[in-house]
């Protein structure tokens, strides 16, 4: 295992903790290698989200190919920076820490809350997409009931494998991977041979203009790529973390967009947006659309149910690895660093996977499946893109210091490529409206966002004398 890069600590004001050096609760002589951590990329990007998001582009028509190319830019923007950014400060935490280090302790906890909140937020969204391929098998009635039991299942079953340790978590992984990447790629092929141009019009049904109908699928879009950091997120957990991380980010995100643009379009091409926006599994009526029958759609339905437990799977893990980082520097409460006997962070899935479970059951109160799918999915856009922008921020910073210091080496790439992300944030956030509601509906993603956000103001009061000083950032190599 190669090491970490030497950081200059900066002497704190006044006595308090320590700060733990970047990769402190690095796995010794364990954790993933590249294969897991790309399979932990892939499966963390490509869950429940691809698999049903044609019904929810369908009601602005296939104008939201436009908004998937533009997401699919911004994700690879994003994948490019976290990979510089993993090769500068390859400590836990990942957007976190990068903004912690260059904005200081409150700007990173509030960046820590965000991404952990978008964590939970996300895994509940992800286990509601799931269900709705679950019941293709069961509860075709959609008894709201029995749908929140069967969510349930889905958030607590990954958060046991999560807490039996990091192996069963890693095997988990792989074999979901694979299958479901199987799946988008034989979409992304086959499926291509079956497309009718007439599906694609008309090209806007959604009665806004196309900048605003582009602007509108983009938000929604983002949920397919939220995972690129995720290996920077865990790097404690991944081997060669210097080397692994930046590797994994990019080609993971590269493999996944190629297979969700010609999927997508493939989705778009086989079913009318008509038919796609009153459909719970797009992917599966598309196979049916183009096979007769039902086998070939239920097929798929089980491949997306793999697929989504593999990434409740990964995302679980994620939910415990940020706040563990955040608690080793005294930012998050100090039960969210303690160990089980497995090596895991039990106190933190469990916490999360609690937090997923009121978030799903109280959007299922008002709304069915697919509007609490889109609204979970926005505000888990809206609380993510809060650290991808900061992260973006401090690259801007850094790289502008580092400039000064006639530190010149891809100067340009880096600079265009933060601020891509910076715009794409901006954007995502801007967005994230549940558009065709009422108010309530409309506003939920910002209201249930900006709620969860005022929860952290009484945990950052507690936890403000515990923090330890940011470690100096590392010189651009």
């Amino acid at each position: 295992m190669s090491e970490t890069p030497a950081v200059v600590q900066p002497q704190p004001e006044g006595e308090g903790p320590q700060p733990e050096p970047p990769g402190a609760g690095a796995v010794p002589g364990g954790g993933f290698g590249l294969p897991v951590a790309i399979a932990l990329i892939m499966g963390s990007i490509i869950g429940v989200g691809i698999f049903n998001l044609p019904t929810s582009l369908a009601v602005y028509g296939p104008i939201t190919l436009v908004s998937m190319a533009l997401t699919t830019v911004g994700a690879i923007a994003l994948a490019l920076m976290f990979a510089a950014l993993s090769r500068r400060l390859p400590a836990d935490g990942g957007p976190y820490a990068y903004a912690r280090v260059a904005f200081g302790n409150r700007v990173g906890f509030f960046n820590a809350w965000s991404y952990w909140i978008s964590s939970w937020a996300g895994n509940a969204g992800i286990a509601v997409g799931w269900v709705l391929y679950v019941e293709v098998f069961i509860n075709k009635g959609q008894n709201k009931l029995f749908t929140i039991l069967l969510v349930l299942i889905g958030l607590w079953v990954p958060a046991v494998i999560n807490m039996s340790g990091v192996k069963n978590m890693g095997s988990v992984q792989m074999v979901t991977t694979v299958l479901k990447f199987a799946a988008l790629a034989f979409m992304s092929t086959v499926g291509l041979f079956y497309i009718k141009s007439a599906n694609f019009t008309p090209w806007n049904i959604s009665g806004e203009n196309a900048i605003g109908a582009i602007g509108a699928g983009m938000a929604i879009a983002l949920f397919s790529y939220i995972g690129v950091e995720v290996a920077s997120v865990a790097a404690g957990k991944v081997r060669d973390p210097d080397r692994n991380v930046p590797k994994s980010t990019v080609f993971g995100t590269l493999a996944t967009a190629v297979v969700y643009m010609l999927s997508l379009t493939a989705v778009f091409g086989i079913v009318p947006s008509s038919q796609l926006s009153k459909s719970n599994a797009p992917f599966s009526t598309a196979l049916n659309t183009m096979f007769g029958g039902t086998w070939a759609g239920y097929v798929m339905a089980v491949v997306v149910i793999i697929s989504g437990f593999g990434a409740l799977n990964g995302w679980t893990m994620i939910c415990a690895e940020m706040p563990l980082a955040a608690a080793k520097d005294g930012l998050f409460p100090d039960r969210f660093k303690r160990l089980s006997k497995n090596g895991v962070p039990a106190f933190g899935i469990i916490a999360a996977t609690v937090l997923a479970s009121i978030a799903m059951a109280v959007n299922y109160l008002g709304s069915g499946g697919a509007t609490v799918f889109t609204t979970l999915i926005l505000m888990t856009g809206i609380t993510v893109a809060i650290p991808y922008g900061f992260s973006a921020l401090a690259q801007i910073k850094w790289r502008i210091v580092d400039r000064r210091a006639l530190h010149a080496r891809r100067f340009a790439r880096d600079m265009i490529v933060a601020v891509l992300s910076l715009v794409f944030s901006i954007l995502f956030i801007w967005y994230s409206r549940n558009t065709g509601h009422s108010f309530f509906v409309y506003w939920a993603p910002f209201l249930l966002a900006g709620g969860a956000l005022l929860l952290g103001i009484p945990v950052y009061a507690a936890q403000r004398g515990k923090m330890t000083e940011p470690q100096a950032v590392p010189e651009y190599r």
